[in-house]
């Protein structure tokens, strides 16, 4: 997606650990615009996959996957990292470990909100390692539902969790592909 790809080169900056701040435009300041185009690509990309819900995590996930569950006219659910006082129903659980963080969180989604009667389609901002893909998987196994596919804004296809996606047997679908951050500058899949 050329138009995301384009914002990643003028507005992302490359940090130490192999981090992309894209803060300005999806994981602190939100290009309503950006999403919707986002949103479109994803609904297209998977248009033909009976998707009955969006499954995202909290909180920078979000933006992308509510564009896309308009897009495709489908509820969007995402997963808690904490677990609210006013949940008191059963929830599903997995524990995902943020490596930007350095953390360990314990997502949840409400049991009532997925079943086998559903066919998610899986969004995320980033898939590095690929540990919030997981726990959402996870969390889609426990509850019963076909997994469609699993869409991401930005794959760091270098850190491995596009190719743990692959191996599950999972649709993959990346709008901005990366390849490498080689001399501190956003590297593309197929470019020069």
């Amino acid at each position: 997606m050329k138009l995301l790809e384009d914002r990643i080169k003028n507005d992302g900056q490359v940090l130490d650990g192999n981090v992309l701040k894209i803060n300005s435009f999806l994981n602190h300041q939100v290009d309503p615009q950006l999403m919707m185009a986002v949103g479109k690509e994803f609904a297209r990309l998977f248009k033909d996959m009976g998707v009955t819900k969006i499954l995202t995590c909290e909180a920078s996930g979000i933006a992308p996957a509510v564009m896309t569950a308009y897009q495709m006219n489908v509820p969007m659910v995402f997963a808690r990292k904490k677990k609210p006082s006013t949940l008191n129903d059963a929830v599903y659980w997995a524990d995902v470990f943020s490596y930007t963080k350095k953390v360990n969180n314990k997502i949840c989604v409400e049991e009532k909100f997925l079943s086998e009667k559903d066919t998610v389609l899986i969004i995320d901002d980033f898939v590095a390692h690929g540990e919030a893909v997981k726990g959402m998987v996870n969390i889609a196994n426990q509850a019963g539902c076909e997994i469609a596919g699993v869409g991401a804004v930005v794959a760091k296809t270098f850190q491995g969790g596009s190719d743990w996606i692959k191996e599950q047997g999972l649709h993959f679908e990346a709008l901005a592909n990366i390849d490498s951050f080689k001399d501190g500058q956003v590297h593309f899949l197929g470019e020069d």
